[in-house]
C-alpha cells in the first residue's frame, strides 16, 4: 500500500473501523488468557470480562443480560433463530401441538444472504416460506404479508434497516400482528446497532441479531437477543456455555472488545443527527451538481449514514474500481455478494431494472467521516462520472449527457 496516498473510507455498512478505544483495550483483554468455565483464579477475570460486557449491551438494547447470547456474528446469530426455531418447534420434547403445527415462515424480499440462504434451507426441510415483496421505495407490501399471516406461522424475520439502501423497516407494528396470531418475531438488527437508538422492549420482538464488526468492535464476533420465555434448539451443541445455548469456550478478546465498543453507544442519538446531516449535505450536492442520479428509497426512513445512488450510464463496478484508485472505498451493494457478477439482490427485488441496478453505488459514512472527506469525495466522483460517460458515448453508448 503506498505510504503518501490518503485513504478515506465510505463503506461503513460492509464493516467499520475498530474504534481507538477497542483498539487500546485489547492488551488488557488479551492478557486474560484463562477459560471462563474453570473455577479457578485463571477464570475469573475472563469470566468478570463476559459478565461486563453482557451487562453493557443488555443495558444499550434494554434487554436482561440473561437474555443475551454471545455468537461469532450476525450470520450466526439468524442461523440460530431460524434454524433453532425450526428444530425445536419440529423435535422438542416439550413443545405444545399448537406449535408443532406452525409450519410456515416468512421474511422481507430483500433481507441479508443469512437469512434468505436459511430459509430456502428450512424450505427444503418441509417448512412453507413466503417472501414479504417491497416496491420501489423499498417499502413492505402489508397487505401481502397480513393476508400470509395465519396461526400456522411460526416465525416472521424482517430486518431493522437494509444494510444497501438503508431503508427502515416497521418492526414494531410487523411484530404486534405476528403477535397477534401467535407467531414470533425476529429481526436482523446487524444495520441498525451503532446508527440509531434500539429498544428491544419497546419493539416488542422475540430474537433479534447483532454484529460487533458493524458498531466499531472486531470480527468474529456477535451476539443474539433472545427474549425471556422463547426457546431454540442450540446451533453448536458443546459444553454448558451461554446457559447451554451456544456450546464452546467463549471468545473472551471477541466479547471483551464488544463490551468496550458498546460504552460508546450512549451518544448514538447525537451521532445519528450528526450523520444525517452530512448524509444530506453529500446528496443534496450530487444531485445538484451530476447529472441523471437519483437516490435509492430517498422518499423513505432510512439509517442516517447510508445512501444509494443510481447514476444513468455508468458501470457500478467501473465506478467503485475509479474511485478505489483515488484512495475512496465505496460500494455497488453489500460485501457479502462481492464477487458476484449479478446486480445486487435487493435493488432487483424492489423493482429496479438489470441496467439500473448496475449502475448503483453504495456511499455508508460514519462517526469518523469529516465534511472535507465528502467535498473531496464529491469532486472525484464528478470527475469519474464525466469521464466514464464520455468514454461511454465513444464507444456508441445509447447513454447521452
Amino acid at each position: 500500500m503506498n505510504s503518501t496516498k490518503v485513504f478515506h473510507y465510505f463503506d461503513h455498512n460492509a464493516t467499520t473501523p475498530v474504534s481507538r478505544e477497542v483498539q487500546e483495550a485489547l492488551p488488557e483483554i488479551v492478557s486474560a488468557w484463562g477459560n471462563a468455565s474453570s473455577i479457578h483464579w485463571a477464570g475469573r477475570q475472563p469470566k468478570n470480562i463476559i459478565r461486563d460486557a453482557r451487562k453493557i449491551i443488555a443495558d444499550n438494547i434494554h434487554a436482561h443480560p440473561l437474555e443475551i447470547i454471545f455468537t461469532s456474528g450476525g450470520s450466526e446469530s439468524n442461523n440460530t433463530v431460524l434454524k433453532g426455531l425450526f428444530d425445536y418447534y419440529q423435535t422438542g420434547p416439550f413443545v405444545s401441538a399448537d406449535k408443532k403445527h406452525r409450519n410456515h415462515y416468512m421474511c422481507s424480499a430483500v433481507e441479508h444472504p443469512s437469512v434468505m440462504k436459511t430459509m430456502e434451507h428450512l424450505k427444503a426441510l418441509g417448512a412453507e416460506v413466503d417472501y414479504i415483496p417491497v416496491n420501489r421505495k423499498g417499502e413492505l407490501d402489508m397487505e401481502f404479508f397480513e393476508s400470509h399471516l395465519s396461526e400456522r406461522t411460526a416465525l416472521v424475520s424482517v430486518m431493522s434497516a437494509n444494510n444497501e439502501t438503508g431503508t427502515l423497516f416497521p418492526i414494531k407494528e410487523l411484530a404486534k400482528k405476528a403477535h397477534a396470531v401467535g407467531a414470533l418475531f425476529h429481526t436482523d438488527a446487524v444495520q441498525m446497532f451503532g446508527k440509531l437508538p434500539l429498544n428491544v422492549r419497546d419493539l416488542d420482538v422475540d430474537f433479534a441479531s447483532f454484529s460487533g464488526h458493524k458498531f466499531y468492535s472486531v470480527k468474529g464476533t456477535g451476539f443474539l437477543y433472545v427474549k425471556k420465555g422463547n426457546n431454540v434448539s442450540s446451533l453448536i451443541h458443546g459444553g454448558a456455555q451461554e446457559r447451554h445455548r451456544r456450546g464452546g469456550t467463549e471468545n473472551t478478546l471477541g466479547i471483551g472488545a464488544l463490551g468496550v465498543a458498546a460504552r460508546r453507544l450512549s451518544t448514538v442519538a447525537e451521532k445519528a443527527k450528526e450523520l444525517q446531516t452530512l448524509r444530506d449535505y453529500m446528496e443534496k450536492r450530487i444531485l445538484a451538481e451530476i447529472a441523471d442520479v437519483t437516490v435509492t428509497a430517498g422518499e423513505t426512513a432510512r439509517l442516517p449514514n447510508t445512501s444509494s445512488l443510481i447514476l444513468q450510464g455508468v458501470d457500478g463496478e467501473t465506478m467503485l474500481m475509479s474511485l478505489d484508485i483515488q484512495g475512496y472505498a465505496v460500494s455497488t451493494g453489500a460485501a457479502c455478494s462481492s464477487g458476484n457478477p449479478e446486480p445486487s439482490p435487493v435493488l432487483l427485488a424492489m423493482g429496479l431494472t438489470r441496467a439500473e441496478a448496475q449502475n448503483s453505488l453504495r456511499l455508508s459514512i460514519g462517526w469518523e467521516t469529516t465534511l472535507a472527506e465528502v467535498d473531496g469525495f464529491i469532486e472525484a466522483l464528478k470527475t469519474v462520472v464525466q469521464r466514464l460517460r464520455t468514454l461511454n458515448e465513444g464507444e456508441g453508448d445509447s447513454y447521452h449527457v
